[in-house]
């Protein structure tokens, strides 16, 4: 765990970088709700062992609530420090190709190897899997390795976060959503979401989030939701959920939407079961790389000799 001194900077870094990300030109990420939805979706979803080990990573004045946090790798994304982490929110692909290949894709502005969403879930799921084996380099810090991928379990389910190259995932995409000004991203990012919780749920997160877990349970998703955990390999699983995000922006997000046109009610009624999937899907897939990480019999890695 990081000393005091870590955990005060981590939580003013996250008190104060809303202005930051504020005034930032381009922003990639889930809003503040839809990341919160699917962190406290995986927080309910965990065994023992691995809400245990949660709670022992997260600081105090978190009071055990994951989703108090999840929003943080935004927040500091355009600090000095964390600038780095910029291009692991999201991965640009081929105009109209309608594909994720890793070996193509997971990049960085300067072409360096695995910088991108996919690749920071594996990264940090690495990280985590050894700090149970004991065997974690100190380098690495735990407490941001279990924040960066539950927000980035969150991006990589987000459809526009698998976007198109040249117009940065929907970002240049500029539009209307009913009556103000926005662009494509932004409406899978957060205006379909807040448009949601405003009129059907009263603002009430723990509405929201008691109807998502009931169409996964017992609802229109609980015939595949046991698909959602299919996973034979953690560190190449996310490869499989940017490639869902891609066919769904190409199906869902870009079909028939043209530049400085109106989105409204067909548009909001048509893709907003999408979104409301993509962010139960995050959650219960967070949980269970957590538990798979943090439980009893880890399969994914063997302990150090």
């Amino acid at each position: 765990m990081a000393s005091d001194k870590g955990w005060s900077f981590l939580l003013a870094a996250a008190a104060v970088a809303l202005f930051v990300l504020a005034s930032a030109p381009v922003a990639r990420s889930w809003s503040k709700e839809g990341h919160m939805l699917t962190c406290r979706i995986a927080q309910d979803l965990l065994e023992p062992a691995a809400a245990h080990e949660v709670r022992n990573l997260l600081p105090e004045e978190a009071d055990g609530d994951l989703s108090a946090l999840c929003v943080w790798p935004d927040q500091v994304r355009h600090w000095y420090k964390y600038r780095w982490t910029s291009p692991l929110h999201f991965i640009d692909t081929p105009d109209q190709a309608c594909t994720f290949v890793y070996s193509r894709d997971c990049h960085g502005p300067d072409g360096a190897e695995d910088m991108c969403v996919a690749g920071a879930i594996a990264n940090f799921t690495s990280q985590l899997m050894h700090y149970k084996h004991g065997s974690a380099d100190r380098k690495y810090n735990m407490t941001e390795a279990l924040l960066f991928l539950s927000h980035f379990m969150g991006d990589v389910h987000q459809p526009m976060h698998v976007g198109f190259t040249s117009d940065q995932g929907g970002n240049t995409i500029n539009l209307r959503w009913f009556k103000h000004k926005s662009n494509l991203h932004h409406v899978w990012d957060r205006e379909m979401i807040l448009t949601a919780f405003a009129e059907f749920y009263g603002k009430d997160m723990d509405a929201f989030q008691k109807d998502l877990v009931h169409n996964f349970t017992t609802g229109t998703w609980s015939d595949d939701v046991s698909s959602w955990g299919d996973c034979d390999d953690l560190l190449s699983c996310p490869t499989k959920y940017a490639t869902e995000s891609i066919n769904l922006a190409c199906k869902w997000a870009y079909n028939d939407v043209r530049e400085g046109e109106t989105l409204s009610d067909d548009y909001f009624g048509s893709r907003l079961p999408i979104v409301a999937r993509r962010i139960a899907q995050g959650g219960v897939r967070l949980a269970m790389f957590l538990n798979r990480v943090f439980g009893e019999h880890n399969r994914d890695v063997a302990p150090p000799a």
